[in-house]
């Protein structure tokens, strides 16, 4: 089969690989119609992980099932389903929990919970950027899909479910935010974008997005926020001036580890802090931005370590609650997809562009640039993209 291989630092090739396959009886076996390239594929990318060379890259994945194991119930031959980016058993006492990104059993390292499609750590898993896909525990991981699944423009709103739109979701229930909260989210990539989205979609008052690519804080603004960038204004200043001394309510880290002040030079801590400071007394903050454990790319020599200088003298003077961590998918994809499938969300705005699986190679290259408008790349190992 095909499929994109991270071959080294800013390196992915598409290469013939052997084929996915069954390979024990709760497996289902997808052909892949549409999968992603996600912003945390790009830590990867640049090599800023411990990704190891000749890996199938590729967690936001949506495909038609060819095959199902033996001990494979309820998901069918022909079912079009989309897949969470977490590989979990949905029989742990986390999965039980509904702390799906923390599955005890599916990572084989013993210091390490939690799996995904390839990713650095979590797990030998292949990925789905590729013409097809092993999912372990196929019953329990695959949300199937309606008919209109099938429809390509459909596929591009159900494919957010993998990871991104439950993602941005997930930073606002870290945060605790309520009906009428104002939010102020770091980051206009797409994850942030669907923060902003979802904080609208449960009725924020207001919502301030964080960034300094201008193309991304105009999608912002049309989603109905106030852009600030922050290369020309202090977005704390902004937040203070708007809320009369007080901050926001809430908060979203949708950046990450590699974040930058306004000259681009990365400092980790930048946008927590911030964050500290944007948010009210009493205020929740949810940090759903990637941090590693390590880091031995970063320039801070601190973050090498996996450490940040994070302020917690005024982040616990304030009182402020602060909840991080990978996205439990399946806790919101059944419901996110409701929305999607009765037309009340449409979370493929963020698609700027739609690619062969061939054209990898550049998608990755444009979209580690931050190249003016690439938001989010699609692509579709089927050609029928």
């Amino acid at each position: 089969m095909k499929a994109a291989v991270y071959d080294g630092p800013r390196t992915v090739n598409v290469k013939d690989m052997p084929d996915a396959r069954i390979e024990r009886p709760t497996d289902v076996l997808l052909r892949i119609t549409t999968t992603n390239i996600c912003g945390s594929d790009l830590h990867m990318y640049e090599g800023r992980t411990d990704m190891e060379p000749g890996r199938i890259l590729g967690h936001e994945n949506l495909g038609e099932v060819i095959a199902v194991g033996d001990a494979v119930d309820r998901v069918r031959v022909g079912d079009m389903v989309v897949v969470p980016f977490n590989i979990s058993c949905g029989f742990c006492e986390n999965c039980e929990r509904g702390l799906t990104a923390f599955c005890l059993t599916t990572n084989p390292d013993p210091r390490i919970v939690g799996a995904a499609y390839g990713f650095a750590d979590m797990g030998p898993y292949d990925g789905g950027q590729a013409e097809f896909l092993r999912v372990p525990y196929g019953d329990f991981n695959c949300l199937v899909l309606p008919e209109d699944a099938r429809d390509t423009n459909r596929q591009k709103d159900y494919v957010m479910l993998a990871d991104i739109f439950p993602t941005g979701w997930h930073a606002t229930r870290l945060a605790e935010m309520v009906p009428g909260d104002t939010v102020v989210v770091y980051g206009a990539g797409p994850v942030g974008l669907m923060a902003t989205y979802a904080a609208m979609i449960q009725g924020a008052s207001r919502v301030w997005v964080v960034d300094r690519h201008q193309d991304r804080l105009e999608v912002a603004e049309r989603l109905g926020a106030i852009p600030i960038n922050y290369s020309k204004t202090s977005p704390i200043d902004r937040v203070m001036e708007d809320t009369s001394g007080i901050g926001a309510d809430r908060g979203c880290e949708c950046v990450g580890y590699q974040a930058t002040d306004a000259s681009g030079a990365e400092h980790p801590n930048i946008t927590l802090n911030n964050l500290v400071r944007s948010v009210r007394f009493t205020g929740g903050i949810g940090v759903v931005g990637v941090f590693v454990p390590q880091d031995p790319g970063s320039p801070d020599p601190m973050y090498r370590e996996g450490e940040v200088a994070l302020d917690y003298g005024t982040l616990w003077f304030k009182g402020q609650r602060m909840g991080t961590g990978q996205c439990n998918v399946k806790v919101y994809n059944r419901k996110l997809f409701a929305l999607i499938a009765e037309g009340r969300a449409r979370p493929s705005f963020v698609v700027s562009h739609e690619l062969p699986l061939d054209a990898a190679p550049q998608g990755y290259q444009h979209f580690d640039s931050r190249d003016s408008g690439w938001m989010k790349v699609v692509m579709h190992p089927d050609g029928k993209g």
